[in-house]
């Protein structure tokens, strides 16, 4: 059994829920089959096992250091990310005209999440630079392309993204890095970044930042920022490089988990002049940098989701073999001690995380399926309507699987008792590495806010009503089969909540008081879509389990229908009781005096 991916559930996913079959018989996947996918698959699979897994135990208690001026990383790590170069990895999802595979979003985004379940420390140096160059070739010019995109599609230089400062953290609108004119696009930046993942390094020729900055006389706030393009070396209009761009590493951060991905205090035109490009137009930056973010944001669920596989494969696997115990009605001290996993609670623990990283991950092949169709489609209204549905899910994508899926390394942890809660087991690690996915890329405050203050109301409302559809559609569907009918009646009423809750909250005149419990409502709403994403599973189940000869497939889809009972019995009814404290507006956190915490 692999302990970096779950083959059989991804081929479920993405060809028996998802439809990629039909996908692929699309023109622009011309050069891929289901038999080139799977060969693509096995290729991400044995680096993952090869290069990426062997070395995180190693890379997590070994974390980069500064010295001499630079930061020193373990020689594994760049071996990995050659691997992945050599490989055609970095440029996997690119179009063709510009050096890439063409991938399906879908399957690179399964590419990219083996590699980050085997180690995802070394995965983030590969998932920055991928999004650094998408952004780059969606708003650059045709120079800043011709200089920059090559080599990071090719992975010889590595990509950032810089947004934060120590005195603003998320709130944006406060930073304070400037950038002065020098000549046409060229500017002079400085300041100073903080929390930047891979700012520095020596895995890579060339560092390309994407920078936040304020040019002279732009307005306060988040409508005065600009975007430019800030690389650690400067660049020769060949392509080659030149001296040191004066981007000076600070220091460097030591984190709870991911500690292979450096996290950088930048300073920027510190010991010298630090020159930058202008990306677009002025004081467009932040809605530039969305591009980048929003597919960080997937990405980060994405990678949360593998944290939770990492620890679920890990403690199945133990608890199949680890003996421990009799079963309750066998009190006989003489008789053979049994599996854990036959005893009652473990299987309760192990289930909590099938149905959250499965969950998770039908969560993120939906989000790639809506890229997929948005590339093909012909249809302008078409492309309209699926683009305001990534818009609803990718809050939820980002901040449901690192809520629930850390739930699930928690009871990896547990099912392995003393011995999960030692470094001898990866399952610690795992948990910590997951951590951070609650924090970065928004916090889940932030994107509660995101999606109950502006996006389930964007367009007078046209997102949630297209996502309402297709989860009536599917409870339509799933009435008809006896097997499913309570499940259909449980998420239709699920389903009621959601909408009452939403309803009240547009009716409150007073904004912070609607938006108390905007947390609450990310988490129900998140829980409700994964419940209607478990009974499409579960519709493809019923289809396929008749046909299933062999055994294993059988057990397979049998487990399908197990854990989407169990979503439904354990997790869902959860939604009402939350829904109503949405809809009650309730003010016990919004009204709570800052010194009452404690008192004096």
């Amino acid at each position: 059994m692999s302990l970096v991916v779950h083959r059989q559930n991804l081929d479920f996913l993405m060809y028996e829920v998802f439809g990629l079959g039909s996908l692929l018989e699309d023109s622009r996947f011309k050069n891929f089959d289901r038999e080139a996918i799977t060969e693509i698959l096995n290729v991400a699979q044995s680096i993952a096992e090869n290069e990426f897994a062997p070395c995180a135990a190693m890379l997590d208690a070994h974390e980069p250091h500064w010295a001499d001026g630079r930061v020193v990383l373990p020689a594994e790590v760049k071996h990995a990310l050659d691997a992945c170069s050599a490989a055609g990895l970095f440029a996997a999802s690119f179009d063709e005209e510009v050096g890439g595979l063409q991938l399906p979003a879908m399957v690179t985004s399964m590419i990219n999440g083996i590699l980050s379940c085997a180690n995802v420390a070394i995965a983030n140096y590969q998932f920055l630079t991928i999004a650094n160059a998408n952004m780059l070739n969606a708003l650059g010019t045709e120079e800043q392309k011709r200089i920059f995109l090559p080599p990071m599609l090719e992975g010889r230089w590595f990509g950032t993204m810089c947004l934060s400062e120590t005195q603003a953290g998320s709130s944006l609108s406060d930073i304070r890095t400037k950038a002065e004119p020098v000549d046409g696009h060229v500017y002079r930046i400085m300041g100073s970044k903080m929390w930047i993942s891979g700012g520095d390094h020596d895995l890579s020729e060339n560092i390309v930042h994407m920078v936040l900055a304020r040019l002279p006389g732009s307005q306060p706030g988040v409508k005065g920022i600009s975007l430019f393009i800030v690389p650690k070396y400067r660049v020769n209009e060949d392509g080659t490089l030149g001296e040191s761009n004066n981007v000076a590493l600070a220091g460097l951060n030591h984190k709870m988990g991911q500690r292979g991905t450096t996290n950088c205090l930048l300073n920027f035109g510190e010991g010298g002049d630090t020159f930058g490009y202008l990306v677009g137009e002025p004081n467009k930056g932040l809605s530039y940098m969305f591009h980048m973010m929003n597919e960080a944001r997937i990405s980060v669920g994405t990678s949360s989701v593998m944290s939770g596989l990492a620890g679920f494969l890990y403690s199945l696997e133990y608890a199949r073999t680890r003996l421990q115990g009799r079963h309750t009605r066998d009190k006989d001290p003489a008789t053979p001690q049994v599996p854990i996993i036959e005893h009652a609670d473990v299987k309760r623990m192990l289930l909590a995380q099938k149905a959250a990283v499965e969950g998770g991950l039908a969560l993120s092949c939906f989000c790639t399926m809506l890229v997929d169709q948005q590339s093909i489609s012909k249809d302008e209204a078409e492309r309209g309507d699926l683009e305001l549905l990534l818009e609803i899910f990718t809050p939820m994508m980002k901040s449901w699987p690192s809520e629930h899926c850390l739930e699930a390394n928690k009871h990896a942890i547990q099912i392995l008792g003393g011995y999960g809660y030692t470094r001898d087991y990866p399952v610690e690690r795992h948990y910590r590495d997951n951590r951070l996915n609650h924090i970065h890329e928004g916090t889940f405050a932030i994107h509660g806010l995101d999606l109950l203050g502006r996006k389930v109301s964007m367009n007078r409302g046209r997102a949630l009503t297209l996502l309402t559809k297709r989860i009536t559609n599917t409870i339509e569907r799933a009435e008809l089969d006896p097997l499913l009918k309570e499940e259909a009646l449980g998420l239709g009423s699920a389903l009621r909540s959601l909408a009452s809750a939403t309803e009240a909250v547009e009716r409150c005149e007073d904004p912070a008081l609607g938006l108390a419990n905007a947390t609450i409502y990310l988490d129900s709403f998140g829980h409700v879509v994964v419940a209607w994403l478990w009974l499409e599973q579960a519709l493809a189940a019923q289809r396929a389990i008749a046909a299933a000869s062999d055994a294993g497939l059988g057990a397979f889809y049998s487990g399908k229908l197990a854990t989407c009972r169990y979503f439904y019995r354990y997790e869902l009814p959860k939604v009402h009781a939350q829904f109503a404290l949405v809809a009650q507006l309730d003010d016990t956190c919004l009204s709570m005096a800052a010194e009452a915490f404690l008192g004096g």
